[in-house]
């Protein structure tokens, strides 16, 4: 089939209409990719904003357990003492109490007095120390052991043994009579927590 000029009056209409149907087809797909370009964009936003919620979440989480694990650290050294003023009369009880029920030969001891362990205390409280040095006769290295562990469960302050000195006796060497073998001498810290002196 052959078109000639005289057709083309026939074919306007329907030519326009083809180009018309071109052109919203165009129109339809750069308009549809475009929506589709802001959809994966607004998706990828609500995405990076859940993950920010998810982390902040997890952050607020993690910062809760530390809390509780903080407070119950708090509340077992406060329980024990070691939070707040020394307690010397009771660490002095304390020992003689120990040497009675482990039956020590000899006891004795001389605290020094307190001094601050931090240069710069953080939220207003500080450690603070005090050096005991503790001499005592025994009849076998395990008496020894034992007070330092004693001290350690019931101190009303953290136990630090700075150093321990073990020597043995020459025989007859007890004043008590008893036969006592090793001579010990132990530089033990107290430790302390409480609010630091203002400057």
């Amino acid at each position: 089939m052959r078109i000639d000029g005289a057709d083309f009056p026939k074919l306007q209409f329907s030519l326009l209409a083809a180009l018309l149907m071109m052109l919203i087809g165009a129109g339809s797909v750069l308009f549809s990719l475009n929506l589709t370009k802001a959809t994966q964009q607004m998706q990828a936003a609500a995405q990076a904003e859940r993950n920010d919620f998810d982390g902040k979440l997890k952050r607020v989480r993690s910062e809760e357990i530390e809390i509780k694990q903080k407070s119950a650290l708090f509340n077992t050294l406060q329980s024990r003492g070691v939070i707040g003023d020394e307690q010397r009369l009771d660490w002095v009880e304390l020992l003689k109490e120990i040497r009675d029920r482990r039956r020590l030969l000899d006891l004795q001891y001389e605290i020094a007095p307190q001094r601050p362990l931090d240069a710069n205390p953080v939220g207003g409280f500080g450690f603070y120390a005090s050096s005991m040095t503790v001499q005592l006769k025994l009849l076998h290295e395990e008496d020894l052991t034992r007070l330092l562990d004693d001290l350690r469960q019931q101190a009303r302050a953290l136990i630090q043994v700075k150093s321990c000195s073990v020597s043995r006796l020459p025989r007859g060497g007890s004043d008590s009579g008893l036969p006592a073998q090793l001579q010990a001498e132990c530089r033990i810290d107290w430790i302390t927590l409480r609010q630091a002196a203002a400057k």
